[in-house]
């Protein structure tokens, strides 16, 4: 029998209509829209797709957005003070800076400029901090998002045996920690794990996030695991075709044979990722001003 297709397509517009009804419900409690400002550097053709849907999204939910695009040439010096400028901006509630940089510009010393309290990507040092020692602070979005689908499917996630493929410190490192939160088993393997197939055969939890197609084949797999791939892959284009089709780290269709759950790729992390975006810069802005929010429920 068939794996079931985990939908983020449609558990992220579901994450996205609550965060609407409560970004609502926070401005007319707070006399402002919840605010996310989002800053580009450069002319990179995927991240002006990124800002540009970050931006229409951030409309949608009822907060407002501030988007600044600024030159490829632009100075450290320069952008510094435009992080320092929006740390200090009431109105702004999230900041974040897409990556990649250009060049000349120290990535680790623009996050670290960031406020942490409006670090809604998760990635400044003291927000991988907080989640390593159990304190409240942000989650970068695709692994909260991943986190989200798992607890959905499978409710209480205690002694699984769960195994992260990458470390990465957007992706790896933080599931690997959100899933010890909630008392699963984890093992974290990367290029340099002996016996990979071997490992991952033992996980109930599989979340492949190495960036290597189809890395994950199905005979890898326990039977009824649940799998999370977060890879997103483009192929050579076939004979005839303008590009190639995009695929995650696990092959798709043998590994839906054998597991319980899967998501697609396109379809499944993907679309969770703006949407946990949406969801922690409204966290973010009811911690700034003060109002209460059960942030466990959304």
């Amino acid at each position: 029998m068939a794996a079931e297709i985990i939908d983020g397509k449609a558990f992220a517009a579901s994450l996205r209509e609550k965060v609407g009804a409560l970004a609502a419900a926070f401005e007319a409690q707070a006399g402002r829209k919840a605010g996310l400002a989002v800053v580009l550097v450069g002319e990179d053709p995927a991240s002006q797709v990124y800002v540009g849907s970050k931006g229409k999204a951030t409309l949608a939910a009822n907060m407002a957005s501030f988007e600044h695009r600024l030159p490829a040439e632009t100075s450290a010096a320069e952008l510094l003070a435009l992080v320092d400028r929006l740390n200090r901006d009431p109105a702004v509630d999230g900041i974040l800076v897409q990556l990649p940089l250009p060049g000349h510009l120290d990535e680790q010393a623009v996050i670290a400029a960031i406020d942490p309290d409006k670090d809604v990507d998760g990635f400044h040092v003291i927000n991988a901090g907080r989640l390593a020692v159990g304190q409240r602070g942000f989650v970068p979005c695709t692994p909260l998002g991943c986190m989200m689908m798992l607890t959905d499917r499978l409710g209480d996630l205690s002694g699984l045996e769960a195994v992260v493929i990458g470390r990465s410190n957007i992706v790896g490192k933080p599931m690997a920690q959100l899933l010890l939160a909630a008392n699963a088993t984890v093992t974290m393997a990367h290029s340099r794990t002996k016996d990979l197939p071997d490992v991952v055969r033992r996980a109930d939890i599989v979340v492949a996030a190495v960036g290597r197609a189809e890395m994950v084949k199905g005979d890898w797999l326990k039977p009824g695991a649940t799998v999370i791939d977060v890879g997103i892959n483009r192929l050579a284009p076939e004979p005839g075709a303008a590009k190639g089709r995009l695929v995650g780290d696990v092959a798709f269709e043998k590994a839906r044979e054998v597991a319980g759950a899967i998501t697609p790729v396109p379809g499944g992390v993907g679309p969770m990722t703006i949407a946990v975006l949406l969801r922690n810069t409204l966290v973010a802005a009811h911690r700034n001003v003060g109002i209460a929010l059960a942030e466990d429920a959304i």
